[in-house]
């Protein structure tokens, strides 16, 4: 059996328990029991359509018609312990773009003023109306290191790490080859439930006229209403790349070790 070794465990002496670090990532870290198998979930990483994948397989719900509140209601319900880290099978993780990640966490969470949009607005000592939130505002706020974290579906993905390493990391930009692989060896089939959660922006015509950092979410909305909307790298300039860059450095220097330069929004 290989041996796991687990990414913060050894971070500071103090009981595993209280290790905040560990914790967090412990608690992203879902069974899949038929296979004994292990998925780390990251927010805007196809994380509904592997939870709801997941509840399948784990005989909790018969299928995807009603997921998209249980999985919400359920984060929790697999998992798992540290023996079941220590002793899986298998382990997996989808990693996606740091950039494109950034896009789709404002262009669905902040432009769309969800529950996310007014966490940020409270974080934020109430200063900006989440409707007065661009682009460029909310990337120019994680530069305040108590919003970089703020948020789980704009944290680094290097948090959710458990493991030191994976059996397997795949890419969100490629994910129609991660989806045979992880059908095989998580014994999982792989159920897309974006129609029922309505994320993502592969259904809209991306607009790539002009740059959109200062774009107001109103007029996002608008654009979205009509069947469009601003291309993720149309949201950027050189300003907003230079502080991604700098900020999820971590993110970005991990994804390129393990998938190159080429699916990296800007290289």
């Amino acid at each position: 059996m290989k041996t796991r070794q687990l990414k913060y465990s050894s971070a500071t002496t103090i009981n595993l328990s209280k290790n905040q670090q560990h914790q967090f990532a412990k608690r992203h870290a879902l069974r899949i029991y038929n296979s004994n198998s292990i998925y780390s979930f990251i927010p805007k990483n196809a994380c509904s359509t592997l939870r709801v994948s997941l509840a399948i397989a784990n005989g909790c719900i018969g299928n995807a018609d009603k997921a998209f509140n249980w999985i919400h209601d359920n984060n929790g319900t697999f998992k798992a312990d540290l023996a079941s880290l220590a002793l899986a099978d298998y382990t997996f993780v989808i990693l996606r773009c740091p950039y494109a990640r950034l896009a789709s966490a404002y262009l669905d969470k902040i432009a769309e003023l969800t529950t996310e949009a007014w966490a940020l607005h409270d974080a934020m000592q109430r200063k900006l109306m989440p409707d007065a939130v661009t682009f460029r505002l909310f990337i120019k706020a994680m530069t305040q290191s108590e919003l970089l974290r703020a948020n789980i579906h704009w944290q680094p993905q290097v948090d959710f790490l458990v493991y030191k390493e994976y059996d397997d990391y795949f890419s969100l930009e490629n994910f129609s080859a991660a989806k045979e692989v992880i059908e095989k060896k998580a014994q999982i089939k792989i159920v897309d439930a974006r129609p029922l959660t309505k994320h993502g922006i592969d259904r809209f015509v991306h607009l790539t006229d002009r740059h959109y950092a200062d774009a107001l979410p109103a007029e996002i909305r608008a654009l979205k209403a009509t069947g469009k909307v601003p291309d993720p790298a149309s949201l950027y300039d050189d300003e907003l790349i230079a502080i991604v860059k700098k900020l999820f450095k971590k993110d970005i220097d991990l994804y390129k070790n393990l998938f190159g330069t080429k699916p990296l929004m800007f290289s």
